[in-house]
């Protein structure tokens, strides 16, 4: 067997995926807290100023990363929810279920962001422009997602059900990605391309590479951290749990 599928297949094995969590997800978290810093730092010292909107584009460093975001980890959920459904593999199912309530603070970060942004910029702390309300009802799937799965006892039925509203759901992404294309929509077009043409000017454009990839580091750490757990719940009883509990808790067993 191939080294890499021997190494995929080792780790859909819960306890092999909960050493594998353990290990890295304080690193994803540090790494993306340090990246995310630094882009911070670069966006609001050394930038300089827009020459329209002056210093209230500095809020872009936040919403445009937690935006991009709220759509990967959804297209992400997705993914793992297919997966599960055809191959019935456990750990899809945990990391899917994971993803939802990640990708729904990243959702909820953009909309704040965006009226935050909006306010000065529009006027208005809301309109329902095509892009906003599509990233609105992106969170009303998230929040779907995350009440079908609690709503079902049997954590396995209620990971295929709730996975399946997310594969129903990924269709909205598109959408929103080309609201202000298809429609006349108050939000502003596309400026900022990594691998494309950009209207932003290149200066700027360094402390918002490096929050997207600090979001992302989080976003694994964030990942791990939430399926580690749900995985634990779901294998509690198992003779490896009870040996995991007793390592971490050595005064139990007086």
């Amino acid at each position: 067997m191939n080294p890499l599928v021997r190494w995929f297949h080792q780790l859909g094995s819960p306890p092999s995926f909960d050493r594998f969590a353990a290990r890295w997800a304080p690193w994803a978290y540090g790494l993306g807290a340090l990246v995310m810093a630094w882009g911070l730092y670069g966006a609001l010292f050394q930038v300089p100023a827009d020459y329209q909107q002056k210093d209230s584009f500095r809020i872009l460093y936040i919403h445009v990363p937690s935006a991009w975001m709220s759509l990967a980890v959804f297209g992400l959920m997705a993914l793992y929810a297919a997966i599960a459904l055809i191959w019935r593999i456990k750990l899809c199912e945990i990391l899917a279920m994971a993803c939802a309530p990640i990708g729904a603070g990243f959702t909820v970060i953009t909309l704040a962001t965006g009226s935050i942004w909006g306010k000065p910029m529009w006027g208005t702390w809301w309109d329902w422009d095509p892009r906003l309300t599509t990233e609105l009802i992106l969170l009303f799937l998230y929040l779907g997602v995350i009440g079908l799965y609690q709503a079902i006892d049997d954590r396995r039925a209620a990971a295929r059900a709730a996975g399946l509203l997310a594969i129903v759901g990924v269709a909205l992404l598109p959408v929103i990605r080309y609201s202000v294309v298809w429609w006349n929509s108050l939000h502003q077009g596309q400026t900022i391309s990594l691998f494309g043409k950009s209207s932003m000017d290149p200066s700027m454009m360094a402390p918002l590479i490096w929050m997207i990839v600090g979001t992302k580091l989080w976003f694994v750490g964030a990942l791990l951290v939430r399926a580690r757990a749900d995985n634990l719940r779901r294998e509690q009883g198992k003779a490896w749990v009870a040996q995991l509990a007793g390592v971490a808790n050595p005064r139990e067993r007086r």
